[in-house]
């Protein structure tokens, strides 16, 4: 099991991967009441959207944003430690077909007088290792009985 203690900077945490197709953007939409065309319409999307032409509608960005989430709280929730802040940008658009995964690197670890926390570099990938999406996690976890005592003596 995950423990403050166990981590070390460098550390490896692999989230769920996720098959995206045009029922899981839908639902997406649905849950989020983000109908945007270029979500939904392929006809909005054959010519040039601003400054880019997708090819086709795309997965809503913030649905990285939940994976990651769902990765991070995975992998906190068991040593009772919790998601604080994330913060992410997207890099690639995703399509009806990919199939993307988050991963977290640990970067640091830093022990206060109140709590222990972990910072974590997080992206997300494809099914051909593009970065599609990136950030960086910061997780609480709380101090330990024995270890708020020694801090606050």
């Amino acid at each position: 099991m995950t423990s403050f203690e166990n981590l070390s900077v460098g550390d490896t945490i692999n989230g769920p991967t996720f098959d995206v197709s045009r029922d899981s953007i839908r639902l997406f939409c649905d849950g989020s009441l983000d109908y945007n065309p270029l979500h939904l319409d392929d006809d909005y999307m054959k010519n040039s959207f601003g400054k880019t032409n997708f090819g086709g509608i795309i997965m809503h960005g913030m649905n990285n944003f939940g994976l990651i989430t769902r990765m991070l709280t995975d992998w906190a929730y068991p040593a009772g430690a919790i998601q604080r802040r994330l913060e992410t940008r997207w890099l690639k658009p995703v399509k009806p077909g990919d199939t993307i995964q988050p991963v977290g690197v640990v970067k640091s670890k830093q022990l206060t007088q109140k709590s222990r926390w972990v910072l974590i570099d997080v992206l997300v990938r494809n099914q051909k290792g593009e970065h599609v999406a990136a950030g960086e996690a910061m997780v609480e976890f709380p101090l330990s009985g024995s270890m708020a005592a020694s801090i606050a003596s």
